[in-house]
């Protein structure tokens, strides 16, 4: 199978290309400057270079590819309302060069306010203010015929090399001289190894694409302040509540009751987690070699 993959060289993103061309797929990946087309290109993926901003690149890549995996997401939550919105056309406009065909899509979400109280699940419908339209423009592209599936990531997505929200969690740390949770603590995160989590999109091409939505989560749901607690201790300093003000822009998250399960999502797919669950990655001294930068 020829996969077309955006967000190529990000964190998930080449993870995914790892797995599929270990698995024998051919794969182009999106790639926006000439460093990252180069350790693209060194995997044995092809390479277009281009941002998501480039709709006719977007368009005609698609329309040669027999699957598209877009994981490319602007992380710069300063403006995260205008991430979203290029996301959701990023979405239609892959979305459109595949309508007609059956050849499937498989688009990126998260599980943010999906439920609260309880594991949200792969059936829970994203409300109508939530801050991503992935799985609006998702559900728009399925009422006009497109295949297309939304893979819903754990807020924590973890391996060593980690840059997401782990690391700035241990880089605040450090800054602050504390390892901090909001409340109690007992918010709960999933989380999910990065090769894990890069085996669902797989995997869910190779069954055809037959569910609307599939749970990249293997650690159903871990009390936010374990995490604190063990950050804490990998890097020598206390573990304390802390008020929101703490986090900064970050409050939301780190107070965010954010747990899943994968239960679905195993069964059709035959998915099961292999990688270290989140503690016992987090549990190392090698995790936090770039925490401070």
């Amino acid at each position: 199978m020829h996969i077309f993959v955006t967000g190529a060289t990000g964190w998930v993103g080449s993870a995914v290309i790892e797995d599929l061309l270990r698995a024998g797929h051919t794969v182009t990946g999106l790639s926006r400057s000439d460093d990252k087309a180069a350790v693209l290109a060194a995997t044995g993926a092809r390479v277009v270079r281009g941002t998501l901003d480039d709709l006719d690149l977007l368009r005609n890549t698609a329309s040669t590819a027999d699957a598209v995996i877009h994981t490319a997401f602007n992380h710069d939550f300063s403006k995260f309302a205008a991430n979203a919105a290029q996301d959701r056309l990023a979405i239609e406009t892959l979305g459109g060069a595949l309508e007609g065909s059956q050849r499937p899509l498989l688009v990126t979400s998260g599980l943010a306010r999906l439920a609260q109280g309880r594991a949200a699940t792969e059936a829970d419908v994203p409300g109508p203010l939530s801050p991503r339209q992935s799985e609006a423009a998702a559900k728009t592209l399925a009422e006009r015929g497109v295949r297309v599936a939304t893979v819903r990531l754990a807020p924590s997505v973890h391996g060593l090399g980690d840059y997401g929200f782990v690391a700035l969690i241990a880089r605040l740390a450090r800054e602050k001289g504390v390892s901090a949770y909001i409340g109690e603590g007992q918010n709960r995160w999933a989380g999910v190894h990065r090769s894990d989590a890069a085996r669902v999109y797989r995997l869910a091409l190779e069954h055809g694409v037959t569910e609307p939505v599939y749970h990249a989560v293997a650690d159903e749901g871990v009390a936010f302040r374990r995490i604190a607690e063990t950050i804490g201790r990998q890097l020598g300093l206390p573990v304390e509540s802390r008020a929101r003000e703490h986090f900064g822009w970050f409050a939301d998250f780190a107070a965010a009751d954010m747990w899943a399960s994968s239960a679905h999502t195993r069964a059709r797919l035959g998915w099961e987690p292999v990688g270290p669950g989140l503690l016992a990655d987090l549990d190392q001294a090698g995790y936090y070699a770039d925490a401070s930068s």
